[in-house]
């Protein structure tokens, strides 16, 4: 056989038996043949080779870069060429541009047998790599199985088969859960990365998605369509909650999860070390959806607040340590997995905070308006909450109230827009005379120019600044997007710490 069939022969055996390419073969060779060259001519010159990928046959080339006729080459004085030498050749060249002119190869079957079969391992081994990365970077967010290898200070090596492994790290391990040695696990693939070591394959058990997958392989329902997992909250190891919704009216979500006589829920916890799991039907009333969530306690009475996204929850005394939760467990569950900052409270407990609530309004009513309290209570009673109100809800509106006439509904929402233009030029005297705090102008990059024109603005402090978004304080204080955002992001550092 001739050694240009020899190269043909190895290409394809070494592709069957790694399952790669044959042009990362090819490459290899190449690669091989290149180092031999330079290992006969000891280094001084490079060298590439390029082999027929029908016939086996291969040339070899020496190869130069151009360069500028004062560069300094520290080594490889060889590789290199002139530009003043370069354009004697080729009138056109530039710097940066290869030079080549073939020279005799060496024969493939006195190639250093060490140096050929490292090189070609290697970078059949990068082959492999990247092939194991492309075949799993489409399954990040799907469900991997494998054996467990070992266990690294926590982590959890598993074996996926084919020279494959997946690590689980210490924090996505469900806590007091324990793995044997060779026993089969499940996690849920977060992401792929490609390293010069290997491809590493971070799994989590932990994560809401790794929930929401095995629900979807218990559940056929899910996967046909007929019901949607809404969300999902959980406290690894101990309890979860999961929101579903039906899109066929005839079946139950809940039901249907839950399984007969609880068996699909059942298999999930299992899978889960235990996880005790609530299944909640999702409402698309953010108020009744709260109201699902808060189960298994039972809520007599909510107040919502659009404006700072809260939700007061109110519940029958005997039932706030179970609405609670241990250590707040229950309604942090619900929180994360509505979205809504929820307050939960007694009865008794809601209805003094509301009384206090009204209580304020009314001694604002009396002392802006000049009113007295009957009047201010009948305000308070309609609704009404701040002088905006009075001042601009239609007229037609407050003449509904019993024993209100138009006389006296255009002099409360006079009363009210003086009281309202009053405010306003105490709070821009205020401003005018604002000076800026101390933590202010102790910030890191702040000027006391910058800072005496935030205070002009109201913000005064480090707190007022942390509020404003990079919007806000370019307009106020004239700066650009990359400045404003690293001040309010150290503004916020407190808030992190």
């Amino acid at each position: 056989m001739s050694k240009n069939k020899e190269i043909l022969q190895i290409v394809e055996i070494m592709s069957n038996e790694k399952g790669v390419d044959e042009e990362v073969i090819f490459d290899a060779i190449e690669t091989a043949l290149a180092t031999a060259t330079r290992k006969k001519h000891h280094d001084e010159i490079n060298a590439r080779v390029k082999i027929d990928r029908e016939t086996g046959d291969y040339e070899t080339f020496r190869v130069w870069e151009v360069v500028d006729d004062d560069a300094e080459i520290e080594e490889n004085e060889g590789w290199y060429m002139r530009l003043s030498e370069a354009q004697k050749r080729d009138p056109h060249a530039q710097v940066g541009d290869i030079i080549e002119e073939p020279i005799e190869s060496v024969d493939f079957g006195r190639i250093g047998a060490q140096t050929a079969k490292q090189v070609i391992i290697q970078k059949v081994r990068e082959a492999e790599r990247k092939k194991i990365v492309e075949d799993y970077r489409d399954r990040v967010g799907e469900l991997v199985s494998g054996q467990v290898k070992r266990v690294d200070r926590g982590d959890i090596i598993l074996d996926l088969g084919d020279n494959v492994e997946a690590v689980i790290p210490r924090s996505d391990v469900i806590p007091r859960e324990h793995f044997r040695l060779g026993e089969r696990a499940r996690a849920y693939l977060k992401e792929v990365e490609y390293r010069p070591r290997g491809p590493l394959l971070v799994c989590s058990r932990t994560c809401n998605e790794f929930l929401i997958e095995l629900f979807k392989i218990e559940v056929p329902e899910i996967n046909e369509g007929l019901i949607d997992i809404m969300g999902a909250a959980r406290d690894p190891g101990s309890r979860a909650k999961v929101a579903v919704r039906s899109n066929d009216p005839r079946l139950d979500p809940v039901g249907a999860c839950i399984g007969m006589r609880g068996g699909r829920v059942n298999a999930v916890s299992n899978e889960l070390n235990g996880e005790r799991i609530d299944i909640i039907k999702w409402d698309e009333n953010d108020a009744q959806y709260v109201i699902n969530a808060m189960a298994p306690a039972e809520i007599v009475a909510i107040t919502v607040d659009e404006d700072k996204h809260e939700m007061d929850l109110a519940v029958e005394d005997e039932q706030l340590s179970l609405a609670i939760g241990k250590n707040g467990q229950n309604v942090r569950l619900a929180s994360q997995l509505t979205g809504w900052e929820l307050n939960v409270m007694s009865a008794s407990e809601m209805e003094a905070k509301h009384a206090s609530e009204a209580q304020k309004i009314i001694e604002m009513f009396k002392e802006s308006l000049g009113i007295d309290d009957d009047l201010a209570r009948v305000l308070a009673e309609e609704g009404f909450t701040t002088l905006e109100e009075v001042a601009y809800v239609p007229a037609i509106e407050m003449l509904e109230i019993d024993g209100f006439d138009e006389e006296l509904v255009s002099e409360l929402k006079q009363r009210a827009k003086d009281a309202l233009l009053t405010k306003a030029i105490a709070e821009e005297e205020k401003i005018e005379t604002a000076k800026p705090a101390e933590d202010l102008l102790n910030l890191e990059g702040m000027t006391e120019e910058l800072a005496n024109k935030l205070a002009a603005a109201g913000v005064v402090t480090q707190e007022d600044l942390a509020e404003l978004s990079t919007d806000e304080l370019m307009d106020i204080a004239g700066i650009d997007e990359e400045t404003a955002a690293e001040l309010i992001m150290k503004a916020r550092a407190p808030w992190f710490e």
